[in-house]
């Protein structure tokens, strides 16, 4: 079976196109996305604005033209934080499925946790023991930590790299009273999630996601992707200490030039690091190794574990 998942995430809308087989790996035949930073499209109540819409349909649009020329059996598409806390969410996905002719489904925040925790699972096996996971996304940043493959406890909190560094920084690069007040907030807003997390025991590996955790561990050494997925990276929190110290005093532009780092999450790395940072400081987390697999693998391997053309099946 040819399978397009369909991820509209804050920053992208990213379409991976897999052939699926029963016991073999989520392999891309395709992948293929575009910006989209939908965190920027807010306005004052929390509402996707018009331009915002616009652009989401478009990019939908293409994403199934896309899933159309690859002859794709099925297509899951899911929205993750900018929909799911946008005020006016149900008005946007009505609007991008009679134009783009897509319906999205909204994952919830620890359905998001989940199914990354069940790609990170899958990659380690079951040796790994209790597993700690972190994802730090454009509007979001999953917790999950367990040692079957459904975590113990999934979270998500609203600690997404592109929307804190819409809502806290004014400045490029960002004035350091502005760094000293968004590192006390997330700090603040970690309390209570850190506790449950440390409430459900010992954790023998801990593991970071997403595009943001694979910058930081490539600014601090870690092999660059042409060493391909199977090659062991780490990022430790005395180098991220250092590396954020770095960054903060660079612009975007500037940042955008390290090796490693994007373009488009150039403006947002210094959010993310101080994310990172204060996530593995509260957990006691002293170095974390990267997997390649996160939130469109769970789907897939979600997807993979049902029956051949069951109906009814949901992602979330």
């Amino acid at each position: 079976m040819r399978l397009g998942v369909l991820d509209v995430g804050s920053n992208t809308v990213h379409l991976v196109v897999v052939d699926m087989a029963p016991g073999g790996p989520p392999t891309p035949m395709s992948n293929w996305k575009t910006p989209m930073r939908l965190v920027e499209y807010l306005d004052g109540d929390g509402a996707i604005t018009d331009k915002g819409v616009k652009k989401l349909t478009k990019g939908v649009g293409l994403a199934r033209e896309m899933a159309e020329q690859f002859h794709c059996d099925e297509m899951l598409p899911f929205a993750t934080s900018a929909l799911r806390s946008a005020t006016n969410g149900e008005k946007v996905l009505d609007h991008v499925e009679k134009e783009a002719r897509v319906r999205l489904n909204i994952l919830s925040g620890p359905a998001e946790a989940k199914l990354t925790f069940l790609a990170v699972r899958r990659w380690f096996g079951w040796s790994a023991g209790r597993i700690c996971d972190l994802d730090i996304g454009g509007g979001s940043l999953e917790m999950s930590v367990g040692v079957n493959e459904m975590p113990d406890v999934a979270l998500s909190v609203n600690l997404g790299a592109g929307r804190l560094t819409h809502e806290w920084f004014e400045t490029d690069p960002p004035k350091k009273k502005e760094v000293r007040a968004l590192a006390g907030y997330i700090d603040e807003t970690l309390a209570e999630p850190v506790k449950q997390l440390k409430d459900a025991g010992p954790v023998d590996l801990a593991v970071g996601t997403s595009k943001t955790f694979r910058m930081l561990a490539r600014l601090t050494g870690s092999a660059p992707s042409s060493a391909g997925p199977r090659v062991r990276r780490e990022l430790t929190q005395p180098g991220l200490r250092q590396l954020t110290a770095f960054i903060s005093r660079m612009t975007a532009a500037d940042r955008a030039e390290l090796e490693g780092v994007s373009a488009d999450r150039s403006h947002q790395i210094v959010a993310g690091a101080l994310v990172a940072e204060a996530t593995m400081r509260h957990l006691g987390i002293e170095r974390l190794q990267l997997c390649p697999w996160a939130l469109r693998e769970g789907v897939i391997l979600r997807r993979a574990d049902a029956a051949d053309g069951a109906d009814g099946f949901d992602i979330d």
